[in-house]
């Protein structure tokens, strides 16, 4: 039996979106360069479809709560992290361009540390997360896959899904490959304790990160 989280959060509105069919690239630079820098919502762009997402509380509150999760996990087990949010990772060649909810570089933390990222000659981030609550008329699999993410996470409110690329697709995993040992169910517990405490939810999971790695 899979752990879900509390239905009373997975059914909140998490997002409006607004898609836009038949653009060009040029279209969607456009578009992408008249909005200002600081907005809230989030670009993605695949093959001639543009959609434009307004993110809303129940997105918000699992994604800030996810990128904690992140944080404690990288933190504990002695990594290094470079946090790239939701910068635009333009590709051209691809015909794409993501604003995800969030990127790390992880592995290649150390191939890009100190300096701006360049998508057209630097690896792509080794972990994207995207919280999508409501329906997406984009695949983002395809799209993340086209642009060599080795690690891809969705959150629906509901499941989290974990995928690898391997020889260009992404297979569904039951653990992170960066951190294989954390179950689902250390999310799911992480996210309903946080909707009541996140202080005392980021303790308690602080602690049983210490506590597996102390046992390994």
């Amino acid at each position: 039996m899979i752990a879900t989280a509390p239905q009373n959060y997975s059914n909140l509105l998490g997002e409006k979106r607004v898609s836009l069919r038949g653009l060009t690239w040029q279209a969607y630079q456009q578009i992408l360069h008249a909005l200002p820098q600081s907005r809230s919502a989030r670009l993605t762009y695949d093959c001639g479809i543009l959609e434009i997402t307004m993110p809303l509380e129940s997105h918000e509150f699992g994604l800030r709560m996810i990128e904690v999760f992140i944080r404690i996990l990288v933190f504990e087990m002695g990594m290094k992290i470079k946090t790239m949010g939701s910068t635009t990772m333009d590709r051209e060649e691809l015909d794409r361009g993501a604003e995800p909810d969030c990127a790390y570089y992880i592995q290649n933390q150390s191939r890009v540390a100190g300096r701006t990222v360049d998508f057209t000659t630097d690896p792509p981030p080794d972990l994207v997360v995207e919280v999508d609550i409501t329906h997406t008329d984009i695949d983002k699999n395809r799209l993340y896959a086209a642009m060599g993410v080795p690690e891809f996470w969705r959150y629906n409110g509901r499941e989290w899904l974990i995928y690898q690329l391997r020889e260009g697709i992404y297979q569904e995993c039951d653990r992170s490959p960066t951190f294989p040992w954390v179950k689902k169910e250390y999310l799911y517990e992480f996210l309903e304790q946080a909707q009541q405490d996140e202080i005392e939810a980021e303790r308690a999971f602080r602690e049983r990160v210490r506590a597996n790695i102390a046992s390994r």
